[in-house]
Formats: C-alpha cells, sequence, structure tokens
C-alpha cells in the first residue's frame, strides 16, 4: 500500500510541471448543467428529420466502395406489411435485426411462415451517428464511477462496466470468428486517457480506487506519468492506458447486416429499404390485435411490432421525448487530418482528452513510409454555452468547433502535427443526449406514468441515447431489445442479463 502511495504521490507531482495547455479546459461540468437545464423555447421542438445532404464522412464517403448498400431497397416497392419494422440502420437497428436472426436460429421455433423484419432507413444505409463517429471501440474501464455509484449505487455502478466490457468483447469476438479484422481495419492498440489538469488527475484516481475497493476488476489498466507519457508518445501529460480498438464502423455494421441476412434462414427474412423516411407511426386495435402502420415517403407498412433505433432523432417520432427528459440531439463534429510524422512517432493508441471532449486516433497505413491520417473528433468546448446541444443539422460544420479541432494536436503533441495544415475531410454527425448519461432501452409504454397511451405503445420498442458513448453500448442494447421481442413471440418471461444496469429500462425512466 505504502508503494501504491508513493506512485499516487509522484503521479500528482509530475502534473504540477505540466505546461500550460491552450486549450479551453474544465468545461464538462458547465456542459451538464446545461444539458439538464430546459432551454428557453417552450414546448421544445422534437428532432427533424435527418438533414438531405449531410456533410461527406471520412467513413462513408471516403471511397467509392466504403457503403456498398448505400442505396439497397430504395428503389423496390415497400413491402405492405411486415412483423417487425426497424426505424433506422445504424448499430443499433441493425444490432437488433442480427441477434433476433440469432435468437431464433439457436432455438429452432416452430413458426408458421418465417418471421419478416424490415429495416427502414431514411438516407443511405447506416449515414446516422454510426456513419460518422471517431471510429472507437473502448469500453470505459472505470471513469465516472464515484459519481455513478453515488447515484445509483455500487452494484448499478459496477453493471455500467460491465455492460461495455461485454458489448464490445461480443463485437470484436464475433469479428475474429468471422474473418473480418482485415476488413473492417480492427486494431487493437489500447486506448490512452490524457489528463490535462490537477481536477482531472485527482477525480481519475478517485474513480480508479473506489472502483478497486468495488472490486472491478483494473488490472489491465496502467498509469503513465507524465515522463512517461512524453518519453513514449511526446505529449507532456499525465494519463492512464486501458484496452481499446478502433474500427471502420460503417463496414462493420454492413458486415453485421450481410451476416443476418445470409444466416435468416427458415425462421426470418431480413430486408432493408434506404431512403425511406418514416414519418409516422399510427396504430389501430383489430380482434383484440394490435397494429401498427409506419408511413413513410415511399408508401406505409402495416406491422405487429416496432423499433425506434434513431438515436438523437427519436422525437421526431416520439415527440414526448424531446428536451432534458428524453434525448437531446447534439452534434458532433470530426476530422480526418494528415499527421507530419509516421507511426513510428505517433505509435497505434486511441487517445482521448480533456474531460472527453477531444478524441482520437491514427488510422492503419499501408507502407512504412505513409504518415497516418488521424480522426479527430470533439471541440465541442469552444462554443459553450449551447455546446452544440439541440442542433440536429449534420449538413455544415461550425467554424469555431473546426478551429479547437484544428489546433488541438498541435499543441499537444509540439512537432507531430502541422498547425496550418487543412483537414483532408471534416464532417459532422448528430448524438443523442439523455441528462443521465445513459441511454433508454425497452418498451415505450413503459415510459409513461399514467401509460393512458399503453395500447398505443406497447408493442414499440426503444434503444436510444447513447450520449456519445454508443459504440460500446448499442449492440449490447439491440440485443435487449431483440431478446424482449424474442421472449414475447415465443411466450416466454423475459430475463434481464445480468450486465444490463436497471437505470436503462424504460420502466425505470418516466418521461412525465
Amino acid at each position: 500500500m505504502k508503494d501504491w502511495t508513493f506512485l499516487v504521490v509522484c503521479f500528482l507531482l509530475s502534473w504540477s510541471i505540466m505546461p500550460v495547455n491552450p486549450q479551453i479546459l474544465g468545461k464538462l461540468e458547465h456542459s451538464q448543467k446545461v444539458l439538464e437545464t430546459p432551454p428557453l423555447e417552450h414546448p421544445i421542438p422534437p428532432a427533424k428529420l435527418p438533414s438531405r445532404n449531410p456533410t461527406r464522412s471520412f467513413w462513408i464517403d471516403s471511397s467509392p466502395d466504403a457503403n456498398p448498400l448505400a442505396g439497397q431497397g430504395s428503389k423496390d416497392p415497400l413491402p405492405s406489411e411486415a412483423d417487425i419494422c426497424i426505424i433506422g440502420a445504424g448499430i443499433t437497428g441493425v444490432g437488433v435485426a442480427y441477434h433476433l436472426i440469432e435468437l431464433l436460429n439457436n432455438a429452432s421455433l416452430s413458426v408458421k411462415r418465417p418471421l419478416r423484419i424490415v429495416v427502414l432507413e431514411a438516407r443511405d444505409f447506416c449515414s446516422g451517428a454510426t456513419g460518422r463517429n471517431g471510429g472507437h471501440l473502448t469500453p470505459a474501464a472505470f471513469l465516472e464511477f464515484s459519481h455513478r455509484q453515488a447515484l445509483f449505487g455500487t452494484v448499478e455502478a459496477i453493471k455500467s462496466y460491465e455492460l461495455e466490457q461485454y458489448t464490445a468483447s461480443l463485437l470484436v469476438k464475433i469479428i475474429e470468428e468471422n474473418g473480418w479484422t482485415s476488413d473492417i481495419d480492427l486494431v487493437e492498440g489500447g486506448h490512452v486517457n490524457l489528463l490535462f489538469t490537477e481536477k482531472e488527475v485527482q477525480d481519475a484516481h478517485k474513480d480508479f480506487d473506489m472502483a478497486r475497493q468495488a472490486q472491478l476488476n483494473l488490472d489491465s489498466v496502467e498509469w503513465l506519468s507524465k515522463e512517461e507519457v512524453e518519453e513514449e508518445y511526446g505529449a507532456p501529460y499525465p494519463g492512464f492506458r486501458e484496452p481499446g480498438h478502433n474500427v471502420w464502423p460503417l463496414k462493420l455494421v454492413t458486415k453485421l447486416y450481410q451476416h443476418a441476412q445470409a444466416h435468416a434462414g427458415q425462421y426470418a427474412s431480413l430486408s432493408l429499404y434506404t431512403r425511406t423516411s418514416a414519418t409516422a407511426v399510427t396504430h389501430e386495435t383489430i380482434d383484440n390485435s394490435s397494429t401498427y402502420t409506419v408511413v413513410t415517403n415511399r408508401g406505409s407498412i402495416s406491422c405487429s411490432r416496432v423499433v425506434h433505433a434513431t438515436n438523437a432523432y427519436s422525437s421526431y417520432l416520439l415527440p414526448f421525448l424531446a428536451g432534458p427528459a428524453g434525448i437531446i440531439p447534439t452534434r458532433g463534429q470530426v476530422m480526418a487530418t494528415r499527421a507530419s510524422v509516421g507511426t513510428d512517432q505517433i505509435k497505434i493508441p486511441s487517445w482521448s482528452g480533456n474531460e472527453g471532449f477531444a478524441y482520437w486516433f491514427p488510422r492503419p497505413v499501408t507502407h512504412d513510409t505513409e504518415k497516418p491520417l488521424v480522426i479527430i473528433g470533439g471541440g465541442r468546448e469552444a462554443v459553450s454555452p449551447g455546446y452544440e446541444l439541440y442542433v440536429d443539422d449534420d449538413s455544415e460544420t461550425h467554424p469555431l468547433v473546426g478551429k479547437a479541432l484544428r489546433e488541438f494536436l498541435p499543441s499537444v503533441f509540439e512537432g507531430k502535427h502541422d498547425p496550418d495544415s487543412e483537414p483532408e475531410m471534416e464532417w459532422t454527425g448528430i448524438m443523442g443526449y439523455t441528462k443521465m448519461g445513459d441511454p433508454f432501452v425497452g418498451s415505450v409504454a413503459d415510459l409513461f406514468v399514467a401509460n393512458s397511451d399503453g395500447d398505443l405503445y406497447k408493442k414499440q420498442y426503444i434503444a436510444a441515447g447513447y450520449s456519445g458513448h454508443g459504440m460500446p453500448r448499442a449492440f449490447g442494447c439491440a440485443e435487449v431489445i431483440a431478446q424482449m421481442i424474442f421472449a414475447e413471440i415465443s411466450d416466454k418471461e423475459w430475463k434481464e442479463p445480468d450486465w444490463l444496469p436497471q437505470r436503462y429500462l424504460t420502466w425505470n425512466r418516466r418521461v412525465e
């Protein structure tokens, strides 16, 4: 214990001689207060449909074959009927379809006909947040543990990290078992979190200590002094290293969809209709059976169950989710910029810093002399007090956010990034934030206290509101929705997974 105390003291002392950081620091607490405060505009308007002319994302637009499913089904006639309509073709929507088909195949149910699963996407396939994010697949190891423990208790706090570990590990397992590693550029480089201020250092150590006392497994976490980070990476700040991967997110979701469709078999059929905007969901009861009609710009589909996998845009079809009690559209900005030095100096880990406001990683290179392309996102701290909250337009970038992103890497890694270079691509995407920082998962009907609209929403489901941290959570939440639907159609009781936080469930997240 004395050795550990000595290390912590040395770590804190190393901060005292850290250089002055030109970034805008210490905005996390204020941004959370803004997030929790209702805006002056009343009533709060719901989200709009996704922009028709979004900015060009590296993942989607950097090569002509990046999105082979881009327009799939867009010119095919819509079916008049389906069993399950999934709205949204990102990692959540495709994840629900993937898990449902896995469950159906494993159970070998006796069915009269295959379960008809339809996925609708307003724009091109996977063109929302999943196709516009930072490319990280890093489960949180311990940050925010003390805060979560104080708010929700030790068991719930632990489950926050178990869910992320489960989700990330499952995705990596699927990728490796199917031989997709090179196809989707999966890189296991670990993740380094830089700590720029004394408060960040103290908070991180408090979280670590509290998590370790709660028996969270932190054997894979490695603390790095300022000197160690500077020697290995060239940044004069302390931090810590944790396990993490990076992927080409669009290619991952493409593989998941193709796999699900190929394995639909005798128990299900899976169809995708892109450029098909769901504009309304109506309900009627016929012979004591609920039927929904999903209205789109290309016609209507009658179905027995609806899954809302639209994240930031959820309140467009579910307007009661507008505002701090629900899901707030929040614009994130990302750019692809070329480093001035090679991978031998940049290395391969992914990174985050400034309380999570900045996140970046170097793309794999094809030859030794190539300078890596770095994907960096964040910069919302530069536009306080709004922080890009309630912005659902990804057709443009914000110049002040762009300025912050351009200045970040040259100031942190001196000599490794040209401060005058322009990014090769720059884009935005819309995240869905909740004041709790956690998603809504479950039946939409359970969001209501009185449940007067129970019939209307009884067989509508939602998994949305990942608050900028969807990659290590969404696929697991999609599995929960698939399990709920499967339990219902097979007349079995749904049993919640051990790794699922209770607070995610809609019956614990009333909006009225």
